[in-house]
């Protein structure tokens, strides 16, 4: 019975249209050219260089598109077991013709041309989108992207703010915010404040749905007087990142309580994505140097979430371990969202233990199911589907096995988080 549930809840979720509410696509080239681009992505060259290939032949100069994949598919046997190559199987099954369920030596040129050949249709991004069942991603925006030269509809807005907080100090992001926002800093907390305010008013008039940043384990948010600020404004302006680190500090404190004001002001949730430690390990390939750090915790941001109670905050948590701590927020504070499977705990284990509390413990509407983190439209597809099985099992075990539910019941719980929780956590502006 379970399994034939489970199997029918899978079947009605997957007709939900998506909306992927957080991803790291480039709206103007949304889509992979080749298979390059799907074989780049940091899970494969990260696994691959784990599993023993040299950092040197994945990382080359001026090898190209086809050489990099066959030296990546000859290094892809030892992680056939991760969830990560399933993405990779899934997406050339899908849109690629593999008959298979490995990609190796002996049928992976005749996909890289396959692919190729269709990732130059001047509609492949379309396609990829109609196919995947999406209608629409939201975006990692850079806070001087000029918003420009792609359909905001379909790729929503997202104010990421992790430069203004974290690298003020530098000379280029100053500079950065000065031209896009025609605000000089003059050393003011006004002055500043109005640099970041024309940020969220641009943002907000084209289509921005959210504010988000990643933090790292070390940051504590508090709120920091005006004196105090222009102190540190002052030193920051005079000597930049030879500011003294005290200063430094309390200026991101002071940049990151403004973004909730502004988030407050200019009804925008704010996405945190908590507990990066950057460069842990220093020899490893792009993007695969990050890991999470267990010493966080949700109690940093106590004050924060008091001194906001009209600030939603979808709260992602980078490793399984913090799952428990964040739905114990998720269940006291009105403004506290679980938000997604990120990072470390983007695995079918992970996701059916930390799904089952939050959906055994928190609000069904204070809950965002999943989104993608994908760099590339295809992997929109297979990461949502890893994604919905998973939900599916839970749905029919938890729910209808042992609580006695209907299947429609609990397909309409699995649609709840899947989209109808984003469009009320994420409106359209008005």
């Amino acid at each position: 019975m379970t399994e034939s549930a489970a199997e029918t809840i899978y079947q009605e979720i997957s007709k939900v249209r998506l909306i992927d509410p957080h991803t790291h696509i480039d709206p103007l080239a949304p889509a992979s050219k080749t298979l390059a681009d799907l074989l780049g992505y940091h899970y494969y060259t990260e696994l691959a260089h784990s599993a023993g290939m040299p950092k040197e032949s994945i990382e080359e100069e001026g090898i190209s598109d086809k050489e990099k994949v066959q030296r990546l598919v000859s290094n892809l046997g030892p992680i056939e077991n991760t969830a990560q190559y399933g993405w990779l199987i899934d997406i050339c099954q899908k849109f690629f013709g593999l008959e298979d369920n490995r990609l190796d030596e002996s049928n992976w040129e005749s996909i890289y041309d396959n692919a190729e050949s269709k990732m130059t249709a001047a509609d492949w991004s379309d396609t990829v989108l109609k196919e995947s069942n999406v209608e629409s991603v939201f975006l990692t925006n850079d806070f001087d992207d000029p918003l420009e030269g792609f359909d905001t509809c379909t790729y929503i807005p997202c104010l990421r703010t992790d430069d203004l907080v974290f690298h003020l100090s530098k000379d280029s992001i100053q500079k950065r915010l000065q031209h896009c926002s025609g605000v000089s800093l003059d050393g003011s907390v006004s002055n500043l404040r109005d640099a970041i305010e024309q940020r969220f008013q641009h943002f907000k008039k084209n289509g921005a749905r959210a504010c988000a940043i990643s933090l790292p384990p070390s940051f504590t948010p508090e709120s920091i007087s005006d004196g105090r600020t222009e102190t540190a404004l002052s030193d920051i302006l005079k000597h930049g990142e030879n500011a003294s680190p005290a200063n430094q500090t309390a200026l991101s404190n002071r940049v990151f309580w403004t973004l909730a004001e502004l988030c407050e002001q200019y009804q925008l949730p704010f996405d945190l994505m908590i507990g990066v430690n950057r460069g842990v390990y220093g020899n490893g390939v792009f993007q695969g140097q990050d890991l999470y750090d267990s010493r966080v915790s949700l109690i940093q941001y106590r004050d924060l979430f008091n001194a906001f109670p009209n600030v939603n905050f979808p709260i992602s948590v980078l490793a399984s371990v913090t799952n428990q701590e964040l739905v114990s927020y998720a269940w006291i504070f009105p403004n506290v969202i679980t938000n997604g499977h990120w990072w470390y705990s983007n695995t079918p284990s992970f996701i059916a233990k930390d799904a089952t509390a939050r959906l055994e413990a928190v609000p069904q509407n204070k809950q965002i199911g999943y989104y993608s983190d994908a760099y590339k439209l295809e992997f929109v597809f297979p990461k949502f589907d890893m994604y919905r099985r998973v939900l599916a099992n839970v749905l029919s075990e938890q729910f209808v096995r042992n609580s006695g539910w209907n299947i429609e019941r609990a397909v309409e719980l699995g649609h709840r988080v899947l989209r109808k929780n984003i469009e009320q956590i994420f409106p359209a502006n008005q």
